[in-house]
Order: C-alpha cells, then structure tokens, then sequence
C-alpha cells in the first residue's frame, strides 16, 4: 500500500477508535515524559509518545537504589515517581505538543477515586492527548494492597472510574496473574478499548554482601529481552480470546525483529523501548494479513 503522499508506503494503523500514522509507540516511563527523546529524533514521526505513569498528585517513588542490572535486562523499583497530572500538563506536555507528538497520557491510582480524579484531570487536556492507558499494576489500598491488576473486579473498577478522561481508554496488564484473559475480558468490558500488554514481571535480587535486596523498595519489576515471551505470550493468548479487541504489545523489544514477533503473535502495534509467515496457533489460517493497515497489535518496549 502506497501512502496518498507517494512517499512510500502507508503504514497507518488504528488501536480501536485511534488512528496513527505507523504502529510505533514509546513504552511507558522508559524515556521520563517523553520530550527528552525530542532531541534525537522528531517526535511527530512515531506514532505517539506514551508517558510515563501520572497519579492525581505529585509522588516521591521509592527509596534508592532503584535500578539494578539482572540478566537479560533490568530491574526497577522507580516507585511511580511523578509531578502529578495538574504539573505535567503545565510543565511537560507543552513540550510534546511543540515537538509535533501525539500523546497517550498513563495514569495510575492507590484507590479507584484516585482513577478517577486522574482521568477527571486530563478531560480538558487539548486533543494531541489522543488516549489514555490505565495503568492497573498498582497497590489498591482499599484491597490489603492487592494490585489492581490481580483482580478483575477492582480492574474494572479502575477502568470505569477511569471514563471521566473522555477519551479511549487502553488498560496495562499486569503478567503476574494466573489467567490473564479473565482480567483482560473485565476491563474490556468497564470499556477500555484496547489491552496494553504487559508490564513488568515481578522479580528480587539480593545483594550477597549485605544480605539485603539491592533495591530500595525491596523488589521490583523486571524489563528488558528477558520478558519479551512473557509479553508475546500474553500478547497471543489475549488475541485468541478477544479476536476482535485492540492490543498493544509492550516488552523486550530492542530490534525490528522483535516487534514483528509481537505483531505476529496478535496481527496490530507495537512499542519499543527499549508478518511474515503465521505461527501454529488454535485457529489455523485465521491469522490477517500483518503489515500496513493491519489490524491486530502495537508494539513497545521495555515498561515501568
């Protein structure tokens, strides 16, 4: 497919009702608030900027240290941090908006008002805001601090109380579940129009010197190469259980090659952040086309 501008191909793509100019996206807190990349490349060429994660109010994140490197990636226990809705839309969208960015705003809440508030927050931000990704691996302080994300109640909840943005709403999934169609399935349901998939995989590290963790807040999540099956897994799974939803693929993905294997485990997007034939799968010759205009996953990489 040739674009109408005869500069070579289309590679338009749509996650639900949001179109954008190709299926590329930043991952969610790996480059900060995302103008920072704006000096190394022009921000309008990807498909949209993700940011990362944004609570009602500003959050400190966790003790120091916060970042240790395992094998086949990293592991992080940032903690969150952030300015809070009402800053970053004075001090760091504009930014994105003068560096030509379409923008997916991230939120995250320690209680389902919380949601709430934060997507009442963005309901009057201008309209290069194209989406906003609920960000449900979060403690729910009305739960014993069970994540959001581990109950497909309280996913729902989130998601629901989340509609105040008035915009389409993609929900970030956690991995760390048993069955995650069943959580997938409640948030598609309180209305996100797409799944992000995944986050971080939980993990520890010890420091053998002092015994102790080696991050502050004790554990962590893992990114990088290493959780990129865990994500294309996910990915795949999802897609078989919702042919026709949205999803965003999100994990490990460091090279081209790496975000073709996501699109080939759920034909759509993908993101980085750090088709050519179809894999074997539950319904042989159902797999659509993957390429411009496809239908099916976004891609990214790395998440936090």
């Amino acid at each position: 497919m040739i674009s109408s501008r005869g500069s070579g191909p289309d590679l338009g793509a749509r996650v639900g009702s949001v179109s954008l100019p190709n299926p590329v996206m930043t991952a969610s807190g790996t480059a900060g608030h995302g103008a920072e990349l704006g000096a190394f490349f022009d921000l309008g060429e990807i498909g949209a900027v993700v940011v990362k994660s944004l609570a009602p109010e500003p959050c400190p994140g966790n003790a120091p240290p916060r970042l240790v490197e395992v094998p086949g990636g990293m592991l992080n226990s940032v903690g969150l941090q952030g300015p809070g809705v009402e800053a970053w839309m004075e001090s760091e969208l504009p930014g994105l908006l003068a560096g030509g960015a379409r923008v997916v705003a991230s939120i995250w809440g320690n209680t389902v008002e919380a949601y709430a508030k934060a997507a009442a927050m963005l309901a009057g931000a201008p309209p290069e805001v194209v989406a906003v990704e609920v960000n449900v691996s979060c403690p729910n302080l009305e739960d014993r601090r069970r994540m959001f994300a581990h109950s497909p109640s309280a996913t729902a909840e989130a998601v629901a109380a989340s509609a105040a943005c008035r915009r389409p709403r993609w929900a970030k999934l956690s991995p760390n579940v048993t069955d995650l169609t069943e959580i997938g399935a409640a948030a598609l349901s309180a209305g996100a129009e797409a799944l992000t998939l995944v986050n971080t995989v939980m993990g520890l590290a010890i420091d053998t010197e002092t015994r102790r963790p080696a991050l502050g807040g004790g554990g962590g999540g893992v990114s990088g190469p290493a959780i990129r099956p865990v994500a294309v897994r996910a990915v795949y799974d999802c897609r078989t259980a919702f042919p026709d939803a949205a999803i965003v693929g999100v994990g490990g993905v460091t090279r081209g090659v790496d975000a073709v294997e996501l699109m080939m485990a759920a034909p759509t997007r993908c993101r980085w952040g750090r088709r050519p034939s179809p894999i074997p799968g539950p319904r042989p010759g159902s797999w659509p086309s993957c390429g411009p205009g496809a239908s099916g996953t976004e891609c990214s990489g790395s998440t936090s």
